[in-house]
C-alpha cells in the first residue's frame, strides 16, 4: 500500500466555529482549551493525513468527534478556515467554486447515511441522474447506470421506485448513483448505520466484492470499529477534531497510541485483526501447507489448529517469512501473550 501514489492529502487542516477564528491561528498553535476559551469550537483542528490509491481509509470516532466535518472540508463541501487539501496534488482550497463543482460531478463520488433517492423517479432514473446532470445523453446515461446497477446486485429493479424498495435495496441505489460518474475519489458517510444488523453485514460483504472488481480510492465513515476492520486498509480515530492515530486495525489494537485508542479497541477479539505475520516464528521443519502473511487468525484458526504440523507464513511476493503453531493461534484466541 505504502508504494501506492498519494491520491487525497491534508496538511495542518482547521476548521474553527465562531467569530474570527482566524486571529486565533495567525500565531502558536492553539490548544483545545484556548480555542473553547476563544469562544469557538474546534470542529476540525491541525489534522494532516494522506489517502493512498485504491486504499480503503476509513474515519472513526465518536459522536461529535469531528469525522463528518473532516469529509466535507476534504471535498470543500464546507470550507476549512486554514491548511491545504491536495487532490492528485492540486490544492482543493486555491480552486475556484466552479472547478469545485466540476470536480465533484466528474470525479468525486458521495454517499451519505440518508438515501436521499428522488421518490418520482424510478431505480434507473435516480443512477442516471448525475449523469444527467453532467449533460450526457439520454442512452448513454441509461447505459451506464444499468451497468452500475447490475453491479450492485439490482439487475431487474430498474422501473422500481424507491418506496418498492428495502433499506439495504435503496442503500444499493445509492451506492450505484455515487458509481454511475466512475469517481476517482469515493466519500462514505456512515452509508450502512440505518440498516439492520444482518443487512448491514450484506451490505458490506457487497462493498468488499464491488471494491475487488473496481479498487476505488475510498474514505469511509463509520463509529462501528468492527464494520472498520472488516472494510479497512487503515484507520484514523478521531478525538474533539484531532486525529489522535492513523495505523493498520492490527497496529491500533496492539499499539495503541495512547488510553483513549486502547479504550477504543479494548473490546475487539484479537483474532478479528492480528495477522499470520504477527506472530510467525523463525522454523525450517516439515510444514501442513502454506498461509498467507496478511491472514487473520479468525480466517484460518481452525485449519491450523487440526494439523499436526505448523503452516509455513509467505509474504506477498512469496518468501517464507517464518511458521506459526497451532499453539501460537491458541495464545491469540485466549488473549495469552501479546
Amino acid at each position: 500500500m505504502t508504494d501506492r501514489p498519494v491520491k487525497l492529502a491534508c496538511r495542518h487542516v482547521w476548521k474553527l466555529y465562531g467569530p474570527h477564528p482566524e486571529r486565533l491561528l495567525s500565531g502558536a498553535v492553539p490548544s483545545l482549551e484556548q480555542i473553547r476559551a476563544a469562544g469557538l469550537v474546534g470542529a476540525v483542528r491541525d489534522v494532516s493525513l494522506e489517502v493512498r490509491t485504491g486504499e480503503i481509509f476509513v474515519i472513526m470516532g465518536l459522536s461529535g468527534s469531528g469525522k463528518s466535518t473532516l469529509v466535507r472540508c476534504l471535498s470543500r463541501l464546507i470550507e476549512p478556515t486554514a491548511g491545504e487539501i491536495l487532490f492528485n496534488g492540486q490544492d482543493l482550497l486555491q480552486t475556484s467554486a466552479r472547478e469545485m463543482i466540476e470536480i465533484r460531478r466528474h470525479r468525486m463520488g458521495m454517499v451519505f447515511q440518508h438515501f436521499a433517492l428522488l421518490p418520482h423517479l424510478t431505480v434507473l432514473q435516480n443512477v442516471a441522474f448525475p449523469l444527467e446532470i453532467q449533460g450526457v445523453d439520454r442512452a448513454a446515461r441509461e447505459a451506464r447506470a444499468a451497468e452500475v446497477i447490475a453491479l450492485v446486485g439490482l439487475a431487474g429493479r430498474e422501473g422500481n421506485f424507491p418506496r418498492q424498495l428495502s433499506g439495504g435495496q435503496q442503500q444499493r441505489v445509492g451506492i450505484a448513483r455515487s458509481l454511475a460518474v466512475e469517481p476517482e475519489l469515493w466519500f462514505l458517510d456512515e452509508p450502512f448505520s440505518a440498516l439492520d444488523p444482518l443487512i448491514r453485514r450484506e451490505m458490506q460483504d457487497e462493498f468488499l466484492r464491488i471494491q475487488r472488481q473496481l479498487q476505488k480510492t475510498i474514505i469511509f465513515i463509520t463509529h462501528d470499529f468492527d464494520e472498520a476492520i472488516r472494510l479497512a486498509d487503515r484507520i484514523a480515530i478521531m478525538k474533539d477534531g484531532a486525529v489522535v492515530q492513523v495505523a493498520t486495525p492490527e497496529q491500533l489494537v496492539l499499539a495503541p497510541a495512547d488510553a483513549y485508542v486502547a479504550a477504543f479497541t479494548a473490546h475487539v477479539p484479537r483474532a478479528k485483526v492480528v495477522t499470520l505475520a504477527s506472530i510467525a516464528q523463525p522454523g525450517d521443519g516439515p510444514v501442513a501447507g502454506n498461509l498467507p502473511g496478511s491472514a487473520r487468525i479468525e480466517a484460518v484458526a481452525d485449519q491450523i489448529e487440526a494439523a499436526s504440523l505448523p503452516f509455513a507464513v509467505l509474504d506477498d511476493e512469496g518468501r517464507v517469512i517464518g511458521q506459526v503453531t497451532g499453539r501460537a493461534v491458541i495464545d491469540v484466541l485466549i488473549g495469552r501473550g501479546r
